[in-house]
């Protein structure tokens, strides 16, 4: 079956080639079905890719971005340390940018070789749904075709939510996918939203030179996070150069000249900052441009979601979803599993996803990094709770890489020793992540993971501490009374 054959009914169509839809198009065919994935995707550049939000416009580029801006910061601030003697340290804004541009290429074009060895035929162009089982496919170039499917994966992602008091001109009032394409750094750079993306844009551009200001509308800093950790989070940014002010309620983002005028409310008066730059970051919203899905009768919720049950069904029988259009964690780790979940019970299998095992990740640094519940959040649950704390102070590994900043903090219910939630802030925390979520999916006790050994000198040695320290058992760290 060729990369252009579209012909004859199909077991799976799956509109969407991030990734909610690819992987859950690669399982398909895996599992024997014969299965088209439909990509609307198209680049700057005008060219079509595999991989979505994430490989072109979000996890890799900024994980790209975020490394070279890291090593220049080491270059000038931490080399001579280790008794490296550098002079002219410069950087090179378009050779950065084209070792983006080329990391994403290659995995986006590895994702059409996947495709190949799995019996997927991948469709370039955009999909609407006609009901009764078919799909309008209009390639980029071509005549429309109609697609008849058993099933219907729809995978149609997410983007940045545009705020009407800030509306893109993607220039000078810009989205994540702008920010990542910045050719220098602004001197002065505004930031609505100190999120996830905006917290690691705002880190990228401020080692590069930006003087960064984040304003955040919540009282609090990373809410989702616990309290400790968010609050030590934001110290560790406070010294970097981060202007993170909380409270901040943006009134308005007005271009004069080349410059954006943004008008806050904080402790309750008008305040203006004055940016040559301003990056929205205050979330992202479903994607179903196109897709005919109040035509057909699918039910969206008023966010404009896929409503979908436990299975993945919406209410047209033989229609699912999968990963952002779909809601809840919008993660492309949590769109990968959902689309290889809903495959495999399509194919009579039970696979589950675990929304209570969910890792999340902050790619600053130091790292934030969390799974599982917070104290505040097990504490609202209902959990009587114990904690334990080690701070990376105390770490060899992390002195060693001049990186000793951080804390992680476990968090157990005290009554059945289960950990609940795991929550870091620290280096390469989102490595030792992974092991958590084993503990989590296993229902692991404090007293299992005390009894594990972990490596030295490592960074998960501080993981290890924290777990001891639950029951004041820290060797490295003093231990609070109980």
């Amino acid at each position: 079956m060729s990369a252009t054959d579209s012909s004859g009914d199909w077991d799976v169509v799956v509109i969407g080639g991030g990734t909610g839809g690819y992987p859950a198009a690669i399982r398909a065919g895996q599992l024997g079905m014969k299965v088209a994935c439909i990509n609307a995707w198209l680049n700057r550049d005008g060219k079509p890719a595999y991989g979505g939000t994430c490989l072109n416009a979000g996890c890799i580029p900024s994980k790209a971005l975020l490394e070279s801006s890291e090593m220049f910061h080491k270059a000038n601030h931490e080399l001579a340390l280790h008794g490296v003697k550098v002079s002219g340290v410069a950087m090179d804004i378009a050779t950065m940018q084209a070792r983006k541009t080329k990391i994403c290429s290659s995995l986006t074009g590895g994702i059409a070789g996947l495709f190949k060895a799995n019996g997927v035929v991948g469709m370039e162009g955009t999909a609407k749904l006609l009901g009764n089982g078919q799909v309008e496919y209009t390639p980029h170039a071509g005549d429309k075709q109609v697609l008849k499917a058993k099933h219907i994966i729809v995978a149609t992602g997410s983007e940045p939510v545009e705020l009407k008091i800030a509306p893109f001109d993607h220039q000078y009032i810009c989205d994540s996918w702008d920010a990542l394409d910045f050719t220098e750094p602004p001197a002065r750079l505004g930031i609505i939203g100190a999120g996830v993306i905006g917290v690691e844009l705002g880190s990228v551009w401020a080692r590069l030179g930006s003087k960064v200001t984040i304003l955040e509308a919540l009282p609090t800093f990373l809410p989702m996070v616990d309290a400790t950790i968010a609050k030590d989070a934001q110290r560790q940014f406070a010294k970097q150069g981060l202007d993170i002010r909380l409270g901040a309620k943006v009134q308005s983002a007005k271009l004069v000249g080349k410059e954006v005028v943004v008008e806050f409310e904080s402790e309750g008066a008008i305040k203006t900052e004055t940016f040559d730059k301003l990056i929205v970051a205050v979330g992202r919203r479903p994607y179903t441009k196109g897709l005919n899905a109040e035509g057909i009768g699918l039910e969206l919720d008023a966010r404009g979601f896929l409503k979908i049950d436990k299975h993945y069904r919406t209410n047209i029988p033989g229609i699912y979803g999968s990963g952002d259009v779909v809601g809840g964690a919008m993660l492309a780790h949590k769109a990968i599993e959902e689309g290889i979940a809903l495959v495999e019970q399509l194919h009579g299998e039970k696979t589950e996803v675990n929304y209570d095992a969910i890792p999340s990740v902050i790619y600053t640094t130091p790292e934030v990094a969390w799974a599982g519940l917070s104290e505040e959040q097990a504490k609202a649950k209902g959990h009587e709770v114990k904690t334990g704390t080690s701070p990376f102070a105390a770490n060899g590994r992390a002195k060693a890489l001049e990186a000793a900043v951080g804390t992680v903090k476990v968090i157990s219910d005290a009554k059945t020793d289960r950990i609940l939630g795991v929550h870091m802030v620290g280096p390469y925390v989102s490595e030792i992540l992974q092991s958590v979520i084993v503990a989590l999916e296993f229902g692991a006790t404090t007293a299992d993971l005390q009894l594990t050994m972990h490596g030295h000198p490592t960074l998960a040695e501080a993981l290890h501490e924290a777990y001891l320290a639950v029951d004041g058992r820290a060797i490295h760290a003093l231990n609070k009374k109980k």
